[in-house]
């Protein structure tokens, strides 16, 4: 079964679980995708499927991609295209379609997305600098102030927090829990929020550090010990 899918954030809101506990969601169009391409290690070196969600008028396409589609047998080229690494042979083929179903209630994901651009800022939001005084004499509120370019260390150091470019990175909220799947309209519940803003693109994967694992079974020595005591 296939680790990951590609979505669409719509946005967020709340539903009551199986204790009646009011829990906030974040909704996400996940699938359908189509399988474009297949790739094995004979083929290519690794096992992998490419997966290809929404799609794009035919003037906005490139003769590559329309090629690339139509040997699929897709009637239109894919808006998005994924590629997901597989550890074994696939066992999915070209043109199968992959959805919500894919994923189960109660499952620990981790979505993958780009996060809001806020365009240039200064340190103050950027970095959540403390800035100057906010008395009317200081004339120093929101500036970086000073940052060691004199005799000691005679340069700026790396990583020194300064104005630019914020937001519009990509980013992976971890852990996250499905709270409902609605396989028939292809959504997820996610619980809690997830990067972007609603309507862009998102990765749902299987979390890779949450999953819970089952507690071994004892050995038969320890059992015998255990009831000799």
């Amino acid at each position: 079964m296939i680790s990951e899918i590609l979505g669409r954030k719509l946005g967020m809101t709340q539903v009551y679980d199986a204790q009646n506990v009011l829990v906030p969601v974040t909704v996400v169009e996940a699938g359908p995708c189509t399988v474009v391409q297949v790739k094995t290690v004979e083929t290519d070196g690794y096992n992998a499927v490419q997966i290809g969600f929404s799609s794009k008028k035919a003037k906005n396409t490139s003769s590559a991609e329309l090629g690339h589609a139509k040997k699929a047998g897709l009637e239109a080229a894919p808006r998005v295209l994924a590629e997901v690494r597989l550890a074994s042979a696939p066992t999915l083929k070209v043109g199968d379609v992959v959805n919500a179903s894919a994923f189960t209630e109660g499952q620990t994901v981790d979505v993958l997305g780009v996060t809001k651009g806020k365009g240039f800022q200064g340190v103050v939001r950027r970095f959540r600098v403390a800035g100057g005084p906010a008395a009317h004499g200081s004339m120093f509120h929101r500036r970086i102030g000073a940052i060691g370019m004199r005799q000691t260390p005679g340069r700026t150091w790396k990583n020194q927090a300064m104005p630019g470019h914020m937001g519009q990175v990509c980013r992976t909220v971890q852990n996250l829990q499905i709270v409902k799947v609605i396989a028939e309209k292809n959504l997820l519940l996610v619980k809690g929020a997830i990067p972007g803003a609603n309507g862009d693109d998102v990765i749902v994967r299987t979390a890779i550090k949450g999953q819970r694992t089952a507690p071994a079974a004892a050995a038969p020595e320890a059992k015998s010990a255990a009831a000799k005591k």
